[in-house]
């Protein structure tokens, strides 16, 4: 099979990824509460379960990074998140207690883990001005599972018969299906990924073809091995490749291997840690990327946590018209991630990452200004709320796209995975105390969005 067949599979194959872990969001999220009640937990559960899942996979992020890194390889690590997965949506399934539901989310979220490997591999395997665009697409995908998501739990919550020992009901359902739908992506991954060589390589690669057909017929024969040669030596300075050619090594490249090792030890020991006093991650643009992307995510799920009893406050929403609030919203995501798309092409990530800012700038000012204390008719309040809720779907995907392309290029290409795992593992640290923000303070929204807007206007000022 040529390698631009075997591109397009594996991007497909990644797409799935990221779209099944947005339906899989959109399956659970809706029913669990309840499913919970059924299983007498008390209230905290609901907090516990959520964390539960974003914590594990903040903490297994970097570490399927790393090994990304050290193997250069991310199918087998795909393969494995993907059994965490599927075990835990299992777990998820069977129910029976509420440590077992608790439990079965702990594990999920360590198969999310993968994305960490995903990111840097497409960090590799991709042009550096074609990143934006990659980006774009395949976060793109996740928003489509989460807007596609809810329309399964409609077919979804009309289930009621049993399997053996096991019930299945509107509650237990949801985990039956991703089981199935994960046991499906491990059939995608092992017969359409494959682990793609870097950028880099493979120029050196198409060269040193071109220089053996002009060989063959006679062209210059000495100069073109000169000149393999020179393509080639650069390459072995990569850790992988240094190892392996170790009698080529100067006395020079021996001392700083060791220092390798010893960082390598370091990373295994404690690889959170190390991340954190690493030089390449206190400077100054890869803090503000850092920065970017817990305060976006942090915004984020602090408002989606207030949006719904603000909805119940003052429109009387029910179940229903939440619903279609979060699909127009997902439409609307849906639609940022294509026009960044398209953006990407014409324009610098700096370009883009400004303008998402800026439209989120506006979305956080508008809501302290119209939402925290609404005044006048519900059809003002309502378009009020539409405007803020708008503006602040569509700034999500240019800063998310812009803030992701931007991360991997100014961070070593070597340890792209950690460093993909390090971001992650940020933006799951936003997603937990997000809503914890958002939660304990609906009663009091001017503290909650002018702390909000306090953040974003830091961003931006550190930005420039």
């Amino acid at each position: 099979m040529d390698y631009q067949r075997k591109k397009k599979l594996t991007f497909s194959t990644i797409g799935l990824i990221f779209l099944f872990s947005g339906v899989e969001y959109a399956v659970i999220l809706p029913t669990i509460w309840r499913y919970l009640q059924t299983l007498e937990a008390p209230p905290y559960f609901l907090g516990l379960a959520l964390s539960a899942f974003s914590l594990s996979g903040l903490l297994s992020g970097p570490l399927f990074g790393y090994w990304s890194d050290r193997t250069q390889t991310t199918k087998k690590i795909i393969l494995l998140c993907n059994i965490f997965e599927i075990i835990g949506n299992f777990m998820y399934f069977m129910g029976y207690s509420k440590w077992l539901l608790l439990s079965s989310r702990l594990l999920a979220g360590i198969g999310t883990g993968a994305g960490s490997s995903i990111f840097g591999f497409l960090t590799r395997s991709t042009a550096s001005e074609d990143r934006a665009t990659v980006f774009a697409a395949v976060m793109a995908c996740r928003q489509a599972g989460l807007l596609i998501g809810p329309a399964f739990n409609i077919f979804l919550r009309l289930c009621d018969f049993h399997i053996g020992p096991f019930i299945v009901n509107k509650y237990t359902a949801p985990g039956l299906f991703m089981f199935l739908l994960w046991m499906l992506l491990q059939l995608a991954v092992v017969f359409m990924y494959w682990d793609l060589p870097p950028t880099e390589r493979r120029k050196t690669d198409s060269i040193s073809e071109r220089h053996e057909e002009e060989n063959v017929h006679g062209l210059g024969e000495e100069n073109n091995e000169e000149e393999v040669e020179e393509e080639i030596v650069p390459l072995m300075t990569s850790q992988e490749l240094v190892g392996s050619y170790g009698s080529m090594m100067t006395s020079s490249q021996s001392f700083e291997e060791r220092h390798i090792k010893v960082l390598e030890i370091w990373f295994s020991c404690n690889f959170v840690l190390s991340a954190v006093f690493v030089p390449e991650f206190l400077r100054e643009e890869v803090v503000v990327l850092l920065a970017a992307q817990f305060i976006t995510l942090f915004n984020q799920t602090a408002l989606e946590t207030m949006v719904t009893p603000l909805t119940q406050k003052y429109f009387d929403f029910k179940e229903l018209e939440n619903s279609v609030m979060y699909c127009l919203g997902g439409v609307v995501v849906i639609a940022g991630f294509l026009l960044v798309h398209w953006l990407s092409r014409h324009f610098t990530e700096r370009v883009v990452f400004t303008i998402g800012l800026t439209f989120c700038n506006i979305s956080c000012i508008w809501c302290l200004i119209f939402l925290a204390n609404p005044l006048g008719q519900f059809q003002l309040v309502l378009t009020e709320f539409i405007i803020g809720v708008f503006l602040q779907a569509l700034g999500l995907p240019f800063v998310a796209v812009a803030q992701v392309s931007l991360f991997s290029k100014v961070t070593s290409e070597r340890t792209q995975g950690f460093s993909q795992g390090v971001r992650r593992s940020v933006g799951g640290l936003a997603t937990i105390l997000g809503p914890l923000w958002g939660g304990g303070l609906t009663e009091n929204m001017y503290i909650m969005v002018g702390v909000m807007v306090a953040l974003l206007i830091l961003l931006t000022v550190g930005k420039k």
